[in-house]
């Protein structure tokens, strides 16, 4: 049945198949960058095509082999034949149906090279693979477009000149970079709202669980990002935000709760705890407000506390410090506080949790939340922060 829309047909062949083709044709020819070239040239043709003569009947299978030409078309105009002939020869195969091969996790492994900035390896996974555009990636980084379509670009083309091999299965050290890779681009599609993303990077983080035999850290990974997917819902009503404390439990989404919790049981049976792993465990620990009205806050504070000793972070330093406010008294979770250092205390985060502290403890918060207010990229939480320290004031 075709679909009516060309617009919405290729957007919807964007969202479905984009990471799967771009993975193709770069493990065919080495370039990533002339990889996304060709299907960004194949999506403008079929927005061009498509509204005069009609969506196809198998879209991906139209855009794979749109892309594929143009691939070829590239290479012959860049190279002399005997140069490119291995390359035309493996992109000349004749298909009919898009590649049935999940080559995403070579690509994964690409993007979290060794060689790779680390701090461009999400942003280069979320152009590459989910099919964000500098300006979407660079506003969850609080980067100017310009500025990430730049570092993008310098990527791809160390990928190139160092002909960094695509490799379709990973060693156990590749594997922990592209779990942290899936992790922050999980992490930044969500927290930007980028729903599509977002879901994107939950099958990749079910293919690395699958590719690395079950490993008890990849499934620590799926059942975090399930668990924290799992109230999507909650998180913003009518565009309000709304913190983990004060949100519905009603509105979490319980298929998701059952499969993180099932996930993460079997990573625990290894007996190998990880970052991740507790990580997830402190987010189960969350998701029991749903079935008892009530948080373990003491099971949290320890929790946050083993997984300093796996991941001492600023993140988890101040998860550890909000615990104790619950757990212990908030003045001794700002006695901590005080206790950390400026990369820890002087962030949006830092200044939200001394702002809670202060209230907490009958002091005056607005001087600390007029800092998390202007540290905070997302006019939602500026919102939240604001109405709460300032409104009835």
């Amino acid at each position: 049945m075709r679909t009516p829309d060309p617009q919405a047909a290729a957007a919807e062949a964007a969202r479905d198949a984009y990471g799967r083709l771009v993975a193709w044709l770069a493990r065919r020819t080495g370039d990533l960058a002339g990889a996304e070239d060709a299907l960004a040239d194949a999506f403008e043709s079929a927005l061009q095509s498509w509204p005069r003569d009609g969506v196809p009947d198998r879209p991906e299978a139209w855009l794979f082999q749109a892309a594929r030409r143009r691939g070829i078309d590239a290479h012959r105009r860049r190279l002399v034949r005997d140069q490119a002939e291995a390359t035309l020869e493996l992109m000349m195969v004749d298909r009919e149906e898009a590649p049935s091969e999940d080559h995403r996790l070579g690509l994964m492994g690409l993007c979290a090279h060794e060689a790779i900035d680390p701090g461009i390896r999400a942003p280069l996974m979320m152009q590459t693979i989910l099919g964000l555009n500098a300006e979407q990636i660079g506003r969850a980084f609080g980067v100017a477009a310009a500025t990430m379509g730049q570092r993008l670009g310098r990527a791809k083309r160390k990928i190139k000149e160092a002909k960094i091999p695509f490799e379709p299965e990973l060693d156990r050290a590749r594997l922990a970079v592209v779990c942290e890779a899936i992790y922050g681009a999980f992490g930044i599609a969500s927290e930007a709202g980028l729903r599509d993303a977002t879901q994107d990077a939950l099958v990749l983080g079910r293919l690395a669980h699958r590719a690395s035999g079950e490993d008890p850290e990849t499934g620590g990974l799926l059942a975090l990002m399930l668990h924290v997917d799992a109230r999507r819902d909650a998180r913003r009503l009518g565009g309000r935000y709304v913190p983990l404390d004060e949100q519905d439990t009603g509105r979490w989404r319980r298929d998701r709760i059952v499969e993180a919790e099932s996930v993460l049981m079997a990573a625990a049976r290894h007996r190998r705890p990880g970052r991740f792993q507790l990580e997830a465990a402190i987010q189960s620990a969350h998701a029991q407000r749903a079935l008892s009205g009530r948080t373990d806050w003491d099971a949290i504070t320890d929790l946050y506390e083993r997984l300093l000793a796996h991941n001492d972070s600023a993140g988890a330093r101040l998860g550890w410090i909000a615990s104790l406010a619950e757990s212990r008294s908030p003045s001794t979770a700002l006695q901590a506080l005080n206790a950390e250092p400026s990369e820890v205390t002087d962030t949006q985060p830092g200044w939200a949790l001394r702002a809670h502290l202060a209230e907490a403890l009958g002091q005056d918060p607005r001087p600390a939340a007029e800092k998390a207010i202007a540290l905070s990229p997302d006019p939602a939480v500026q919102a939240h922060l604001s109405t709460r320290y300032f409104a009835t004031r």
